[in-house]
């Protein structure tokens, strides 16, 4: 899912400016498009999401045995799990460039015990890589003044994010007339509603609770508001309760769309975007919805603040703070030309800025200066 929605279009463009590129994942179902997109070839290595580790192990072994037999010049890394197995086995192997991307830290989101755990395996997987590449500048000073990685290897590819953002997809004038006419069928579109837009896993972490609470206390109101979730439930991982998700379910101004690769549509048919995301490293979501010119409101954390400045570009609120949330979204609804104006500008910054050409020429340059 990574090498498919995180970072397409890179490894071939790496490969076409220079580089022989050899991608590795778990397997998956869109493992055949990665393959098909980017042509390149794949190995399959069983990683998890998890914490499993005798299967950690054995994929940890997998990695060093490929990583001896191609001798590579860089060993690029991207998730927490990749990371950790990656660096190590490219360290043990002796690749001499060994980068790791930051998009993320789970352990924003941890107390105790696991936030212990997490914080060691985010400084092991940074101890074994050359260099670190948080892609947000948040993202990087919580690095720092956590002191998790040492400051001389850190590095920002342009203004951040890990592969920026197709602006010829993620453009009004792009958009399939027949496609907007099936969606608005499965949403059921009605010109005089109100549409709220959120993408992105069904789980605690990404604010869905407080996302649904808030809303349903706007629907009192506002019989017209709607509000779109788009993403999966993720059971194992992070869970949402029973109530929410019986509300999710049940309640007739919610409408959830399991899975979709067509996200720019929803975007096009929504009125404002809500992301209350409880951390994120530089979402590509807020670039995907800030390219096509959609009010965003979504929550203080990293990452956000480094796409949306409050009040200028979009309405930000405090992490987990529905007080917050509400007044924001109460605000964008009563205030439609204001918010339009905000988007607006956030829509030019995005295009100017965040193009995944620039990022790939920016990063293309670094690797060579560093395999040079």
């Amino acid at each position: 899912m990574a090498l498919r929605y995180l970072l397409p279009g890179q490894m071939h463009f790496m490969s076409n400016h220079g580089f022989d590129v050899l991608m590795i994942s778990a397997d998956g179902k869109e493992l055949a498009d990665v393959i098909a997109n980017e042509q390149c070839p794949h190995v399959i290595v069983p990683m998890t999401r998890k914490i499993t580790p005798v299967q950690d192990l054995k994929c940890l072994f997998q990695l060093i045995r490929i990583f001896r037999k191609e001798k590579p010049d860089i060993v690029h890394t991207h998730t927490p799990k990749a990371g950790l197995l990656g660096m190590l086995a490219a360290k043990i192997a002796r690749v001499p460039v060994r980068i790791h991307t930051v998009a993320g830290l789970p352990l924003m989101a941890e107390t105790g015990f696991k936030y212990q755990l997490l914080t060691f395996i985010e400084k092991l997987t940074y101890a074994a890589a050359k260099k670190v590449w948080p892609n947000s500048k948040s993202l990087m000073t919580y690095i720092t003044t956590h002191r998790l990685c040492k400051a001389s290897k850190l590095h920002m590819i342009a203004k951040g994010s890990s592969n920026g953002i197709n602006i010829d997809r993620f453009n009004e004038a792009a958009l399939d007339r027949n496609t907007i006419e099936e969606i608005k069928q499965q949403l059921h579109y009605r010109q005089e509603h109100t549409y709220l837009l959120c993408i992105g896993r069904l789980v605690k972490d990404k604010g869905i609770i407080e996302l649904v609470h808030v809303y349903t206390q706007l629907q009192k109101h506002n019989t017209n508001l709607k509000l779109v979730l788009v993403g999966e439930y993720e059971a194992e991982l992070d869970p949402l309760p029973a109530t929410t998700l019986q509300e999710i379910e049940s309640n007739p101004g919610i409408s959830h769309i399991k899975w979709t690769n067509q996200v720019e549509y929803y975007m096009h048919l929504a009125q404002i975007f809500v992301f209350p995301s409880h951390r994120e490293g530089f979402p590509n979501v807020l670039l995907q919805a800030g390219a096509m010119g959609l009010p965003i409101i979504c929550s203080r954390i990293t990452g956000n603040v480094d796409i949306v400045t409050h009040e200028e570009t979009g309405l930000i609120f405090d992490k987990e703070n529905e007080t917050q949330m509400l007044e924001q979204l109460q605000h964008a609804l009563t205030n439609p030309e204001r918010t339009a104006q905000m988007a607006k500008r956030l829509q030019q910054d995005i295009r100017e800025n965040f193009r995944r050409e620039n990022i790939w020429q920016n990063m293309l340059a670094t690797y060579k200066s560093l395999v040079n």
